[in-house]
């Protein structure tokens, strides 16, 4: 079991979810847990023992910035936005939004806790991808993939250039997972149980994932001191 006792792990998207999920799980592999969210009401519930919660927006540069006061060892840019929608049908306005919550804040998050890393000798940064991006072509997701894919491109990038500096980056891919957001895109069509039928179906593992198995990986990745740049795919098989 990965011990992660004496470290302290920043993790984005904290209210629910894969982003509740890891916070948990960190904490209990002896991290201390700072949990943010842009909802702090959301957050009500989760701190308990090697966690504490605050409110940020990670799409506030200043807010973002200031995460350097905290000594942070692992890093888990979690906070995402899903469109729907092919190119055609995609804004400007979408896009725009994907590549700022998608790619834009995950790098700024990036910015902020990497001088702390590399003057304490090493860390851990986990980006949250998607099998929806140069892993696998999926409909009606295009401003989602072209961010995710962007991510893929980020985690390579920093983590070729911190190599050196013991510092490890990794990307995880989900396929489908148990989420609150999940539930909302299902819903949206008019047909929920139609639409988790359909989501299910793509699934040749036969299901769909738990936030807390993407969580354990989480944690994996958290004490993986030999693994850096790799894209880490947990989707039931789907990208098969």
């Amino acid at each position: 079991m990965t011990d992660l006792t004496g470290k302290t792990a920043f993790v984005t998207a904290a209210a629910q979810g894969i982003g509740r999920a890891s916070a948990l799980a960190l904490a209990s592999a002896g991290a201390r847990v700072i949990a943010t969210d842009v909802n702090a009401a959301a957050l009500a519930g989760l701190e308990g023992p090697g966690i504490e919660t605050r409110r940020l927006d990670v799409l506030d540069a200043a807010a973002v910035a200031a995460c350097a006061a905290d000594p942070v060892d692992i890093l888990f840019n979690c906070a995402g936005v899903v469109h729907g929608g092919n190119v055609l049908e995609t804004s400007d306005e979408d896009l725009d939004f994907a590549w700022a919550l998608n790619v834009k804040a995950m790098t700024r998050m990036c910015r902020a806790v990497l001088p702390g890393m590399v003057a304490r000798g090493g860390g851990a940064i986990i980006n949250m991808s998607s099998v929806a991006s140069s892993v696998k072509g999926v409909p009606n997701r295009f401003a989602y993939s072209v961010s995710k894919a962007a991510v893929i491109g980020l985690t390579k990038s920093v983590a070729a250039d911190f190599v050196d500096k013991n510092i490890r980056v990794t990307a995880i891919c989900p396929g489908t997972v148990e989420t609150p957001s999940l539930h909302d895109r299902l819903g949206a069509g008019g047909d929920y149980e139609g639409a988790r039928a359909a989501f299910i179906a793509r699934q040749p593992i036969g299901r769909i994932g738990q936030p807390e198995e993407i969580a354990d990986l989480v944690v994996y990745l958290a004490g993986a001191t030999y693994t850096t740049g790799q894209v880490q795919i947990i989707d039931g098989g789907w990208a098969l």
